[in-house]
């Protein structure tokens, strides 16, 4: 019964016509998986972050609020290697790298900057409409997340959208989308102010599958629970290591999966 632990404004009903009243099959709801912790590594506590991603063993990681900034972090002891603020204007989200280019969203600015992957020196900027939440790629696409319950993808090269589809939870749309990563073939999406991660199947939508990491953060470590909430997924497909953390948290964590069940 997962669907009923989210929020409402999460995993809503259609607004179309009303479904009938009866519960989806057992087989239907995805399956829900735990986690260990495998190491605990420091995170810039005043960092609000809003996306990460893992590349030749560091972090690119990009963060909101003023001066929103996007930067190169050393894995082990959370060191700010390098890092670019945006202008005072705009709000920072999410952010990915592909072919040796970070690319960045703004949450309502409708601008998408472009920098080098090696010394994030700015080299381009790009509009699209609505706002920016969450960004991933899957070597051929972005995969862009704006807080509906879609996720958006667009070309590379010219950042034109080229199509989209609508995530669902047992037959429900799963709103509030967050910070996105592409793991072997899926896309995982952190749902706003919850503790979960959601598994999408990127050509149907469908959600196939939930990591709860309700309590990886202790009770006390975060400034604002409200606010300072789970929010950042990092890959290394190599090593095949999973990293997570969250807004102002002052840890980042790598974790294994467990279960499900």
């Amino acid at each position: 019964m997962l669907l009923l632990a989210l929020p409402a404004s999460v995993a809503a009903q259609s607004s179309g016509p009303a479904a009938p009243s009866v519960s989806p099959a057992p087989d239907t709801r995805p399956p829900v998986y735990g986690y260990e912790v495998v190491r605990t590594f420091p995170h810039d506590p005043t960092a609000f972050t809003q996306g990460l991603v893992f590349r030749d063993g560091e972090l690119i990681e990009s963060t909101g609020r003023a001066p929103s900034s996007v930067r190169r972090v050393r894995l082990e002891d959370g060191v700010v290697l390098q890092k670019r603020d945006l202008e005072p204007e705009y709000f920072g989200e999410g952010l990915t790298e592909i072919d040796g280019r970070v690319i960045s969203l703004t949450w309502t600015n409708g601008v998408a900057f472009v920098w080098n992957a090696a010394d994030l020196t700015q080299t381009a900027r790009f509009t699209y409409a609505g706002e920016g939440w969450g960004l991933t790629h899957n070597g051929t696409r972005l995969i862009l997340s704006d807080g509906s319950p879609a996720l958006r993808f667009f070309d590379p090269a010219t950042f034109a959208e080229t199509g989209r589809v609508a995530v669902t939870l047992n037959g429900r749309p799963v709103r509030q989308l967050n910070e996105l990563e592409w793991i072997d073939g899926e896309v995982w999406a952190n749902v706003w102010q919850t503790n979960y991660i959601v598994r999408i199947d990127p050509a149907s939508g469908r959600v196939v599958g939930v990591i709860d990491l309700k309590g990886l953060l202790p009770e006390g470590l975060a400034k604002d629970p409200a606010d300072d909430v789970l929010n950042g997924i990092a890959w290394d497909e190599k090593n095949r290591r999973l990293f997570v953390t969250g807004k102002n948290w002052p840890s980042l964590f790598e974790i294994r999966l467990t279960g499900p069940g």
